[in-house]
């Protein structure tokens, strides 16, 4: 008799009928992606809050947040790892008999996991930074402009960066995709869909480092009302379009 049972399907998405199954199938993303990410998660806090704070005192004092100056390296670097997801991993699971609605809602929960586990850690970076400047005397003004206006607005810091990030690697997981099924100049012809859910992103949060230039042009945010739960939408209706691009895709039989 199967190890799935009835209450066992009702936990998942229409379609996705093995829990366990299902669970090996997002452990696998989750251990095989790890070293990438927590490689740069170090790299990131042992270059910014240790190797940027000694420059910083080296060449004239610290005057502003070195966290700070990172804020576009989490949106580029996830979209890598959405980028990555796919060529590393549809063949080998679909091949293992994973269903492509099975791989498509464990991609969807992977994503998401990895981005709120960077949006923490760059919320818990910066509460250490702002204990660390205020034991010191020092400013720590931010460099860029966001949601929030200071360090002690948890909140805001984390649902900007988990928004960002899940966009970008939304975007990064449609890139993979298309490239992967449609080859290189049909993927580029299809760039402008697969960007939708980062640029959906930046308009509707108008933050870090594209934010002053839409300012320039006149342009206002939305009220964070409706701009958090867009971003939200879009980044879902990505993952479902990359889902929808994945249906007639055959596994790539191993070259050599």
């Amino acid at each position: 008799m199967s190890g799935t049972t009835v209450s066992d399907r009702a936990t998942l998405p229409r379609g996705v009928t093995d829990l366990r199954r299902f669970k090996h199938v997002v452990n696998a993303m989750t251990q095989g992606m790890r070293q990438m990410l927590v490689g740069y998660w170090v790299v990131m806090l042992v270059a910014l809050l240790g190797v940027g704070i000694v420059i910083a005192l080296l060449t004239g004092g610290v005057k502003a947040s070195v966290w700070d100056y990172g804020t576009q390296s989490p949106k580029y670097f996830s979209m890598a790892i959405g980028i990555t997801l796919t060529p590393a991993f549809f063949t080998l699971l679909i091949a293992q008999g994973v269903t492509r609605r099975m791989y498509s809602v464990a991609s969807g929960i992977y994503l998401t996991g990895t981005a709120a586990a960077t949006a923490l850690l760059w919320l818990l970076a910066y509460q250490a930074e702002h204990a660390l400047y205020a034991g010191q005397g020092w400013p720590d003004k931010l460099t860029n402009p966001h949601l929030f206006t200071n360090t002690s607005q948890g909140g805001l810091i984390f649902a900007e960066f988990f928004l960002m990030i899940l966009a970008h690697e939304v975007t990064g997981w449609l890139l993979g995709i298309t490239f992967f099924r449609l080859g290189f100049w049909r993927g580029v012809l299809l760039l402008p869909v697969s960007l939708v859910p980062a640029v959906a992103a930046e308009l509707l949060l108008v933050a870090q480092w594209l934010a002053d230039l839409l300012r320039n042009t006149g342009y206002q945010r939305p009220p964070l009302a409706i701009a958090i739960p867009s971003v939200l939408i879009v980044s879902a209706l990505g993952v479902y379009t990359g889902y929808r691009l994945l249906l007639p895709l055959a596994p790539k039989p191993a070259k050599g």
